[in-house]
């Protein structure tokens, strides 16, 4: 496909439909279009209609089927220039921002960012990062939330009358309302994973290292005591934040640099995120940072676009599930 290189080109040249089918079809199916029902190869295509229909099912299905497209009315004409402005703008695009810009209602709109982002996800991190020869490896806890006295009375009372029945609520009451994400960054491939957790106790965090961490590696941290005994698997070195925040190689401001960004994109341009939907929005965060461009990366507008656009297929994600009136089907 001719790739566009800039935002004005993106728009231009996706604004036409059978060009839109066409780069979706290419990055979804390289090797020629198969059923996307029965998986049978060889379906001839319907001009008229800008769908395939199948030699063996006889079944008829458009390149939005099995893909965060599926069941959509809008046209891709729409979708594909929302992806471009969602990989490419630092800070994110809020709804109002693309509804605005598309044409579309913010409902629409909305539903739109959250589909794409489930795109965005990287995957489960099966692979494991560091390396038993001491490989680096930067680990931190941050929360995610509003201040309580921002908040409406009415979540604020409620909020109270939750804590009150949390037997140890002074212990946490400076987080209280707020969500644990917790953070891994590997100095080798500089990349970086994060995910929402339900708390920061010892064994929620430690259950994470041991699952994404090779062991022999690097481990820097901060003193917090959920990192204790961690010497038992890793190399692990610790930073006094009250003291300083970087002693050699020993720091974690790598993280410390993607919460901030994480941060203000959240405070900027989403002001409001429920609990429920934050993973979704450190995705975006993610995909942003670890295909950033670099010295021996050097990507660009087009690379980022283009590798997004790979990975729509076989994700869906209804309203019903993004309400979470009906359980997900995607991590």
């Amino acid at each position: 496909m001719k790739e566009p290189k800039t935002l004005q080109q993106a728009i231009q040249y996706f604004s036409d439909e059978q060009v839109c089918i066409d780069a979706v079809a290419e990055m979804r199916w390289p090797n020629g279009v198969v059923c996307g029902l029965c998986g049978a190869d060889s379906p001839y295509y319907l001009q008229t209609q800008k769908r395939w229909k199948c030699r063996e099912c006889r079944k008829q299905f458009s390149v939005k089927v099995n893909s965060i497209f599926e069941d959509s009315p809008i046209s891709l004409t729409k979708w594909l220039p929302a992806l471009w402005l969602l990989v490419n703008c630092k800070n994110g695009v809020s709804s109002y921002e693309i509804a605005r810009d598309l044409g579309v209602t913010q409902k629409s709109a909305w539903f739109m960012l959250q589909r794409l982002r489930l795109a965005l996800k990287s995957g489960d991190f099966t692979s494991k990062v560091g390396s038993n020869e001491g490989g680096e490896v930067e680990v931190d806890e941050t929360f995610v939330g509003g201040k309580a006295k921002n908040m409406h009375k009415s979540r604020k009372l409620a909020l109270m009358r939750i804590r009150n029945e949390s037997p140890d609520w002074k212990a946490t009451s400076r987080y209280y309302s707020k969500t644990a994400v917790v953070g891994i960054f590997d100095r080798e491939s500089r990349q970086i994973r994060a995910k929402v957790v339900p708390n920061v106790r010892r064994e929620t965090l430690q259950a994470e290292i041991l699952n994404n961490i090779q062991h022999g590696s690097k481990i820097y941290t901060d003193q917090a005591v959920a990192y204790d005994n961690l010497k038992e698997q890793y190399i692990h070195e610790t930073v006094n934040h009250m003291e300083e925040y970087v002693r050699g190689q020993v720091h974690t401001n790598s993280l410390e640099n993607f919460w901030s960004l994480m941060k203000r994109n959240l405070a900027g341009t989403y002001v409001c995120v429920e609990p429920f939907h934050l993973g979704r929005y450190l995705d975006e965060q993610m995909f942003r940072f670890n295909n950033r461009a670099t010295k021996d990366n050097p990507l660009d507008d087009t690379d980022r676009f283009l590798l997004a656009l790979s990975q729509v297929a076989n994700k869906r994600l209804t309203y019903a599930e993004l309400t979470g009136k009906t359980a997900t089907t995607q991590a």
